[in-house]
């Protein structure tokens, strides 16, 4: 009988192994949804990517004349709007925060796509023709500046949306009504109808804006007025279902300040 509990215990496929497969804790081991070992290793990527953002920004603008800053910027913004995307789910929604709250993923491939055409356009001009004037009237830096505002006012928009929904905010639509679902009447949702949306999508438009991308702009703009749109159409039937007059009441107030999209 001694012989036979040495050999469990010392068995690679022993009580640890076995144990480890039942733990409460596996949902945190690598290659698991919440691995912290995968959130670490996105985290320190994306923190990365924005001081390179950052630095590669002011360096080509202190030391060149080149229009080629505009890349550093945009791949700075998108490092720093998906480490918000999981760090406000985190704070402030802690128990479905995992490796997807990132949203790296969310949509593919046709959001890399798009984020790789609009680098590859900004390329392609910046270096094929670096003095261009697209804007009329000689208003290219105007715009420049109105997508820096965009970007910011987008971004912020965005992020104050997830923290005051709190645990009602989730990156899925939900098709049932969770135990703490509240519909969030107050704060910046009393100004704006699915204020992440609105923060979302400006903010998307401002980042072509400040790459000087004609293209993209119009085709993100297209793109992103038919997800929104045709999503904030299937969410309310859903809310209208969870909240019946109440989010009816509410939807007649307060509009989503996306263009169309009343």
């Amino acid at each position: 009988m001694e012989a036979t509990t040495n050999r469990r215990r010392w068995s690679p496929e022993g009580p640890s192994a076995a144990s480890a497969s039942y733990s409460p804790d596996r949902v945190y081991f690598p290659h698991q949804p919440k691995s912290l070992a995968g959130i670490a290793l996105r985290s320190f990527c994306l923190g990365i990517g924005l001081a390179l953002g950052v630095g590669g920004t002011i360096a080509t603008l202190i030391f060149t004349s080149s229009p080629l800053w505009r890349l550093p910027f945009f791949i700075g913004t998108l490092a720093l709007f998906h480490f918000l995307e999981f760090w406000t789910t985190a704070a402030y929604n802690t128990r479905v925060a995992e490796i997807s709250s990132f949203l790296l993923t969310a949509n593919w491939p046709a959001y890399a796509i798009a984020h790789a055409f609009a680098t590859l356009e900004s390329l392609v001009t910046s270096v094929v023709w670096p003095n261009r004037t697209w804007a009329p009237l000689h208003s290219g830096p105007l715009l420049c500046l109105a997508g820096f505002v965009l970007v910011v006012i987008g971004q912020t928009v965005r992020s104050v949306a997830m923290v005051q929904a709190g645990p009602s905010f989730n990156h899925m639509v939900q098709q049932q009504r969770g135990a703490g679902h509240v519909l969030v009447t107050t704060g910046i949702y009393a100004r704006l109808r699915h204020p992440s949306y609105f923060g979302f999508f400006w903010w998307a438009l401002g980042t072509q804006l400040v790459l000087g991308n004609l293209i993209s702009f119009f085709a993100y703009a297209a793109v992103l007025w038919r997800f929104f749109s045709s999503r904030i159409k299937h969410e309310e039937d859903l809310l209208i279902k969870f909240f019946d007059e109440e989010y009816v009441d509410y939807r007649k107030k307060v509009g989503t300040k996306i263009p169309f999209v009343p």
